[in-house]
């Protein structure tokens, strides 16, 4: 997970006269379980303690800051344009001084739904690339821990290959400010997916791409919204059977703390440990907690229209979070349409081989 998935990848035995794991053991040593009342976090390599207002400044000063790079490598055009956004309001400013001062807002979501009127999506029509093709709509579904801007290299990728492209932000996740221990549900989790979908014109479809524990998101949103989707893609992602949890991916245990915390000393040791080392910054000052709930619930899929859509896997060889044993259990008991290897890459593919998943996901987009 983060993440969600990483934190039950097998840890070291230490003797065979120990005691039964207690819940704790059974997360690795990057995540611990978090009470609702813990009020700061410690960084290993300092003796400082940030308090949470601090950490959420941060996060949104990183967020600022990836959009205002965005919007330089796109020689100071409409942001908006560029980053469709599932929690951002889309009116295109009239001036480019306009568009300067947009792309420094950081808007917050609410825990609760927002209203309907109020989220202002993409134009839903169906659009064609210049040569006439239809064009590809991606909605990219971030893991746990991450948020939408982990998709930032993906996302300039997609565009320039004249693609539609949305990211979206999981309940209490990246800009999505709450308390994550109030998130019981898988429905309450992936909601922002679940409301992006039902809100796509009756004849408009897009390609699911879910990442870690956002696999086991756009499996629910297959189930819900079946009609809306033509491919989902599981990038070393939980890719469940019907009344499995992700948890039994990986455990039987069944303590349930609310939330998992991130250890962010030991971050690139596990999740990163391909990654540039300015992605590994951004990633410290922006990932966040993890609900838990949403792990442990048995998700209900069927035939009739999980079962209906195409599925993709994309594997990740070189990942400590998910290793390939786990990835491969997880295929052979789900069997997906088409399995890729993508080589060299850590458990964050979109930030070690953006290039190569850019590839990837186009090559499937194409595929009928």
């Amino acid at each position: 997970m983060g993440n969600s998935l990483a934190c039950f990848s097998p840890s070291p035995t230490t003797s065979s006269k120990s005691k039964a794991s207690s819940p704790k053991e059974l997360l690795p040593p990057w995540l611990s379980p978090s009470a609702s009342h813990r009020k700061s976090r410690k960084l290993q390599s300092s003796e400082v303690v940030f308090d949470d207002s601090y950490i959420k400044q941060q996060a949104q000063i990183a967020s600022m800051l990836y959009q205002q790079h965005l919007q330089n490598n796109f020689n100071g055009g409409d942001l908006l344009l560029h980053l469709d956004r599932s929690v951002s309001t889309r009116n295109p400013p009239s001036s480019s001084k306009k568009s300067k001062n947009l792309s420094m807002r950081s808007r917050s979501v609410s825990c609760s739904t927002a209203p309907l009127s109020s989220l202002q999506l993409p134009n839903q029509d169906v659009t064609r690339s210049d040569d006439g093709q239809e064009s590809k709509h991606f909605v990219l579904v971030h893991g746990g821990g991450f948020g939408a801007w982990c998709w930032y290299k993906i996302i300039a990728l997609l565009k320039e290959s004249k693609c539609e492209v949305d990211a979206i932000d999981l309940t209490g996740s990246g800009v999505n400010f709450c308390d994550i221990n109030s998130i019981k549900t898988l429905a309450q989790y992936a909601n922002p997916l679940t409301q992006f979908l039902a809100n796509l014109a009756d004849n408009k479809k897009v390609i699911l791409v879910g990442h870690d524990l956002g696999g086991a998101c756009i499996s629910y949103a297959m189930e819900m919204y079946p009609d809306k989707v033509s491919k989902a893609i599981f990038v070393a992602a939980t890719m469940l059977t019907d009344g499995q949890r992700a948890l039994d991916v990986f455990s039987q245990k069944n303590h349930q703390p609310t939330a998992i915390d991130f250890d962010k000393s030991l971050l690139e040791d596990f999740l990163f440990n391909r990654t540039p080392s300015k992605d590994i910054a951004l990633a410290s000052v922006s990932m966040r907690g993890v609900p838990f709930a949403p792990v442990t619930e048995k998700i209900s899929l069927s035939a009739a229209n999980y079962g209906s859509i195409s599925r993709f896997y994309i594997k990740t060889d070189d990942d400590f979070a998910i290793p390939q044993p786990l990835q491969e259990a997880m295929i052979q008991s789900n069997p997906p349409t088409q399995v890729f290897d993508l080589k060299n890459s850590d458990h964050s593919p979109f930030f070690s081989r953006p290039q190569a998943l850019h590839r990837l996901l186009t090559e499937i987009s194409n595929l009928t």
